[in-house]
């Protein structure tokens, strides 16, 4: 299934990737921003950040169960060793671990340096996490063994880093930046910023291909996907959407035929052919649709967001 969830609905909508048609809606918790594959890939839990709880899915039969509190959930991630799951507590400025089975908090971060803290991805030997400050025009690193922040990585004023994806060889991260219209590239290594790539009016969602050879970009207010290769570091290919949209989140299907977006603003989900970047299908959903999550996704366990897969 394809897994919607409306933020300004307080509903998932679920979508049989077959058909185009929408199978299941169900109501959630306030504000559900994104939905995230568990560690062990037994769950999808629905982060619903305003009602401070998580809705578990079972992806076998698509179906909601008893929500369980946790503070200010505005996206989810899980340690490498999958000891834990890390919240991204956007309100608070904070970045909290807890035991990936209980949900019981185990350790809380402090990050006021970090305004808008809410994305991020692993190095490759997973001992440091690359978060985005969206608020606050600045990346920080946590060590995860030692759960605390050992850097801060400044951006250019008036940057809003959004979603971050460590290319296929490890060697680089990508940070998208939604008011610099592209992509910040960072050496994974040292973390500094080595490089910029221009890609669309509003880049948000970051989507490595199937076959690891393109990244896509969603560009939500341009309305527009655009292809990068990971070998040139460009951008090859521009897809836009027929009549204007504004794709924001989402992931590759499981083949890597279909890229699956949410339409932020125009409560629909798009599915494109990542062959001919044609427009397959747009899908009416609730209002503000946001971290769509394709399921299933092959890998052996899940680092979290929208399916982070290792």
């Amino acid at each position: 299934m394809v897994y919607v969830p409306n933020s300004e609905s307080n509903t998932v909508t679920e979508i049989d990737p077959s058909s185009h048609r929408i199978v299941r809606q169900f109501p959630v918790g306030r504000v559900p921003q994104h939905i995230v594959p568990s560690y062990d890939l037994r769950t999808l839990w629905v982060t619903n950040d305003a009602s401070n709880s998580l809705t578990p899915i079972d992806p076998r039969t698509g179906r909601p169960g008893r929500a369980v509190t946790v503070t200010d959930p505005y996206n989810l991630y899980f340690t490498p060793d999958g000891r834990y799951a890390v919240v991204m507590a956007e309100r608070l400025r904070e970045v909290n671990f807890l035991d990936a089975h209980t949900l019981r908090l185990h350790r809380s971060v402090s990050v006021p340096q970090c305004a808008g803290v809410n994305h991020a991805d692993y190095t490759a030997d997973g001992r440091y996490m690359f978060v985005s400050c969206e608020f606050g025009s600045a990346m920080i690193v946590l060590d995860v063994a030692a759960e605390k922040v050992v850097r801060t990585v400044s951006l250019p004023a008036g940057s809003s880093p959004q979603d971050v994806k460590l290319s296929p060889d490890g060697a680089v991260f990508y940070v998208a930046d939604l008011y610099h219209d592209g992509l910040w590239v960072f050496d994974a290594r040292t973390f500094r910023r080595i490089a910029y790539v221009r890609t669309g009016a509003g880049a948000h969602g970051l989507y490595p291909s199937r076959d690891a050879r393109y990244l896509y970009i969603s560009n939500r207010s341009a309305g527009t996907v655009s292809v990068l290769s990971f070998a040139a570091r460009r951008v090859v290919a521009t897809w836009k959407i027929p009549g204007g949209g504004s794709p924001d989140m989402g992931n590759v299907s499981a083949d890597g035929r279909v890229l699956w977006l949410s339409g932020r603003y125009h409560a629909d989900v798009y599915a494109f052919d990542t062959i001919s970047g044609k427009l397959l299908a747009r899908i009416p959903v609730g209002f503000g649709p946001h971290g769509v999550c394709v399921w299933p996704q092959p890998g052996r366990y899940s680092l979290g967001h929208t399916g982070i897969m290792r």
